[in-house]
């Protein structure tokens, strides 16, 4: 199989995150922080040292402050629903993931104003827009800083200034850059990052992450079990407690844990490289495919390694099981949990197949996809049984 939609979950994971994880549940798979025996302590130890792990990477410098969640979708909800209240003012973009627009849209319904800046045909974000779009009584900027979609990178540093200078609270999402780009939440003004652990950042599936900057303080959406502060009937406001109820997935943490190390040995810079070169391969190529359309900036140094693409004629959840059953090559066809960014790119009815790489990938499997893409173009396709979501 050739593996092309790590922007759903990064595959195949270094090998050092299975061994991490079967290591915490042969020899300590206790309860991190909820007792004082030797083995609850050794848990406790690989969930702190993964804190300071991703405070140092994304220059927070406060490991009390990155909070572990389910993923960087419930870390959204946590950053949105726990600091916008009704009566407040919201600014987002046009190209945003289900994550965002969705917890917007049920605060809209509670007399949140929300306002979506629309944004270019390549999913390019317009810095004066923006500014037009900002009200006295903004409190938040939303946004993601590359698309699932199109791939686009939003300029990120230049918002984190905006925001700053009118005391708006900046919220991130970046479920599509972290573990690749280099993100630096105090130079780039981010107040709130919501992360994944199971994409860039090479940890299994359940696990996230929200790192909240110095000055955010946000209403709890949960309360309960702390290991900590048990005789107080409310939730106790030392961090990161205050956010953490119930028992962390901490056989999850570990392997997140090791896929930090591996990363942080490979290097970002190294890794960014290689995902890009693969980039670059494939829209080079993809231009020789009589019939394709790339939508989105065309240029791997405006986006992420996620590209999106329509073959004429071909009905794109039709492409991608072609690719699937006869090619052996796992895309993302449909509309990504991004309805909005389907919107702006004009994509709606028709709908994308997405690809998205890893370091893990080759040049010789954009190869191969290219060479298939391109006998697709020319074939009749059976009808999908896929749902194109």
């Amino acid at each position: 199989m050739i593996y092309f939609d790590n922007a759903a979950t990064s595959w195949p994971k270094p090998l050092g995150v299975l061994e991490s994880m079967q290591k915490y549940l042969r020899e300590n798979g206790a309860n991190p922080g909820r007792s004082g025996h030797k083995m609850s302590m050794a848990a406790n130890e690989i969930v702190e040292e993964t804190r300071e792990l991703l405070s140092t990477m994304f220059k927070l410098n406060k490991p009390d402050r990155v909070i572990f969640t389910l993923n960087a979708t419930d870390a959204l909800n946590m950053a949105i629903k726990g600091l916008i209240k009704p009566g407040n003012h919201v600014v987002t973009s046009s190209m945003e993931h289900n994550s965002v627009t969705r917890p917007l849209h049920v605060l809209s319904q509670q007399g949140v104003n929300v306002t979506k800046v629309s944004c270019g045909m390549d999913g390019s974000f317009d810095l004066k827009q923006l500014e037009s779009a900002l009200q006295e009584d903004t409190k938040a900027i939303v946004i993601l800083h590359a698309s699932n979609v199109a791939g686009t990178l939003m300029p990120i540093s230049e918002i984190g200034k905006i925001a700053k200078q009118r005391g708006i609270t900046l919220i991130v999402d970046a479920a599509q850059t972290a573990g690749v780009f280099n993100i630096d939440m105090e130079l780039m003004h981010i107040d709130l990052l919501a992360v994944p652990g199971h994409k860039g950042l090479m940890g299994p599936p359940g696990t996230g992450v929200l790192l909240l900057g110095s000055n955010v303080k946000l209403d709890t959406l949960r309360e309960g079990g702390t290991g900590s502060y048990s005789d107080t009937p409310g939730q106790p406001e030392v961090l990161p407690e205050k956010y953490e109820s119930g028992t962390l997935n901490t056989v999850g943490i570990a392997g997140l844990n090791a896929g930090i190390k591996w990363l942080l040995n490979t290097g970002l810079a190294e890794i960014k490289r290689h995902e890009m070169e693969l980039a670059t391969r494939f829209l080079q190529g993809a231009g020789q495919i009589k019939g394709l359309t790339i939508y989105g900036p065309r240029d791997a140094g405006k986006q992420a390694a996620v590209v999106s693409f329509a073959l004429k004629g071909k009905d794109s959840v039709d492409v991608g099981g072609a690719l699937d059953k006869q090619y052996s090559i796992a895309a993302r066809a449909g509309l990504h949990c991004a309805p909005d960014a389907h919107r702006t790119l004009g994509t709606f009815d028709k709908k994308l197949v997405r690809f998205s790489w890893s370091y893990f990938n080759t040049a010789e499997e954009v190869d191969s996809a290219l060479n298939a893409l391109d006998e697709i173009s020319k074939s009749d396709l059976p009808k999908s049984e896929g749902c194109g979501c």
